[in-house]
């Protein structure tokens, strides 16, 4: 396992690689006390992708994720990768998608235990009434992610 941290302007920012692909990305509240490994060229070309994205010149990332969790937790993060880039959808929706209509908790749980937050949006879910909900970097954070692509949105 090689590790990561670097300055973003979203707050001091992590990755964690095993093998071939990306397994974390560590969010500004995460990092503390935690100590980086070797820069390997797949780490490198994800600061590269993070940057580019918190700059506006992003919208989608190209390289080999490998998040753990349970088989509702990988079809949440699936369903999260679908979500277009500046635009949100509801927990409940999200349950919906998931084929379980009254799960939109565990939908939320799922979301907070979303290990590559950014490159799987779970940002750009949302309370059913358009209020914020959660996110495991905090809500403001999640607003500014939200903000950056809202802005973004009509540029090429």
């Amino acid at each position: 396992m090689e590790r990561i941290f670097f300055d973003t302007p979203a707050g001091r920012l992590g990755l964690e690689a095993e093998g071939e692909a990306l397994t974390t990305l560590y969010l500004p509240c995460r990092c503390a006390g935690m100590t980086a490994g070797r820069a390997t060229p797949l780490l490198e070309r994800g600061r590269a992708q993070v940057l580019e994205y918190l700059r506006g010149e992003r919208r989608t990332f190209r390289l080999p994720l490998a998040p753990r969790g349970t088989p509702f937790q990988q079809l949440v993060w699936k369903l999260l990768l679908d979500i277009p880039y500046g635009e949100v959808i509801s927990y409940k929706e999200l349950a919906l998608l998931t084929g379980r209509p009254q799960g939109f908790r565990a939908v939320g749980q799922a979301n907070r235990r979303n290990p590559l937050p950014i490159f799987i949006p779970c940002h750009r879910v949302t309370a059913a009434d358009g209020s914020l909900g959660g996110y495991a970097g905090g809500l403001d954070l999640k607003q500014y992610l939200l903000h950056l692509e809202e802005n973004n949105r009509g540029k090429a």
